[in-house]
C-alpha cells in the first residue's frame, strides 16, 4: 500500500464531509423551520427520516463525483 493513496483517501474524504456539511447547511437555511428544533424537541420523526435520507443521498452522490 503507497502512502500517497492513503493520503488521496484522507482528503478525498475530508472534501466529502466538508460538502456534506455544507449541504446540509444551505438546506438548513432555506427551510422554514429550525430542523434540529423539530427533531429534538418536537420529536418530528419524518422530518428526522427526510434529514437522513438527504444525507444518505448527498453522500451518494458526493462519494459517486469523487470517485470517477
Amino acid at each position: 500500500m503507497e502512502l500517497k493513496y492513503v493520503w488521496a483517501s484522507i482528503v478525498f474524504s475530508l472534501i466529502g464531509i466538508i460538502i456534506l456539511g455544507l449541504a446540509f447547511w444551505v438546506v438548513e437555511r432555506i427551510t422554514p423551520e429550525n430542523l434540529w428544533k423539530e427533531i429534538l424537541e418536537k420529536n418530528n420523526i419524518a422530518l428526522a427520516i427526510m434529514a437522513g435520507a438527504f444525507m444518505i443521498a448527498m453522500g451518494i452522490i458526493i462519494g459517486s463525483a469523487i470517485h470517477s
